[in-house]
């Protein structure tokens, strides 16, 4: 299945688009979609693993099985004062 994953603020800066498409099997998590997102875009690494993540507009924890159409969202974190 094909998965979209929006990216935002420093994770759409270095994967140089507002998101990406993957290709990843039925039952897929959110674990597995981070690992294929550093795969197809080595930059992120670092990111990757510090980004909360939407599913569906609700946080998701990296056990979450990814569902046919879900929207998917990976949100770095955000510093300021």
């Amino acid at each position: 299945m094909i998965f979209h994953v929006r990216l935002f603020a420093r994770a759409r800066d270095l994967g140089g688009a507002d998101h990406a498409a993957l290709d990843l099997p039925n039952g897929a998590t959110v674990a597995d979609m981070r690992r294929r997102l550093v795969a197809l875009h080595p930059q992120l690494a670092d990111l990757a693993g510090k980004c909360a993540v939407a599913v569906d507009a609700e946080f998701a924890d990296d056990n979450r099985v990814l569902t046919e159409g879900a929207e998917i969202a990976l949100l770095p974190p955000v510093s300021g004062g």
